[in-house]
């Protein structure tokens, strides 16, 4: 027999205080990445070649196993997931000034050409310093052996003048961190140093990412070892 009153509201589900977003490899990754270039860039100012050619060589790692983990890494790691066509990105542009804006689960589909756009500047500034060699021809690429002097020569000529396009796609990067920080109210670099973020509106799995086996982390670090063994050796 009914008791007369009536049924009780289903209690809403409340937010995850903390959602995972990115993994450890991809977090020490981009971080390394970021000493690496600025460790090259200064020694190369400094005349400190022989720092230049292992800081060389470690980013020539950290973009091998980045590139692997780009398929063999968690969701909001892997090309598939972020990168998208004309239409997704152009799509995105009206939310992301919209009042009900929610951060993208990873990177949203316009912040994903200035990581494919950073990732590829990186790939030719690395592929170009494995040929260049220094005036003197005291200090060269590990590769620089298999191309003759005037090749090597315009090589290193382009390697030292791209490093500007590099650069302002650096600045782009910091732009974009900072526009977000001051107009949207999202901190990005919290989540890249703790893995998580927290907040009421989120987007994409509520825990967050699903952990990744061991082998697959050990073929990236044997992949990215073993390229760079290959070309100093």
């Amino acid at each position: 027999m009914e008791s007369g009153q009536p049924p009780e509201a289903p209690t809403p589900a409340t937010a995850p205080a903390a959602q995972k977003v990115w993994d450890v490899p991809t977090r020490l990754v981009h971080w390394t990445l970021a000493i690496g270039i600025a460790t090259s860039w200064w020694s190369v100012e400094n005349k400190q070649m022989d720092i230049h050619y292992w800081s060389g060589l470690t980013v020539l790692g950290l973009l091998v196993f980045r590139l692997y983990w780009g398929f063999g890494g968690p969701e909001t790691a892997r090309f598939s997931h972020f990168i998208k066509g004309p239409a997704a990105v152009f799509g995105y542009i009206p939310k992301l000034f919209s009042k009900n804006y929610r951060a993208a689960f990873g990177h949203n589909p316009l912040g994903a050409l200035s990581v494919v756009a950073l990732l590829l500047a990186i790939i030719v500034q690395v592929g170009l310093g494995l040929f260049a060699s220094d005036t003197d021809g005291l200090f060269a690429g590990p590769l620089n052996r298999h191309i003759d002097y005037d090749i090597a020569k315009d090589v290193t000529d382009f390697h030292e003048d791209f490093f500007n396009v590099l650069f302002a796609l650096i600045l782009l990067h910091f732009a974009a961190i900072a526009f977000y920080i001051v107009v949207k109210r999202i901190n990005l670099i919290g989540p890249m140093l703790t893995g998580k973020r927290r907040g009421a509106n989120l987007t994409g799995p509520a825990k967050g990412i699903e952990p990744i086996p061991l082998w697959r982390l050990g073929i990236g670090v044997a992949l990215a070892v073993g390229v760079v063994w290959f070309v100093a050796r």
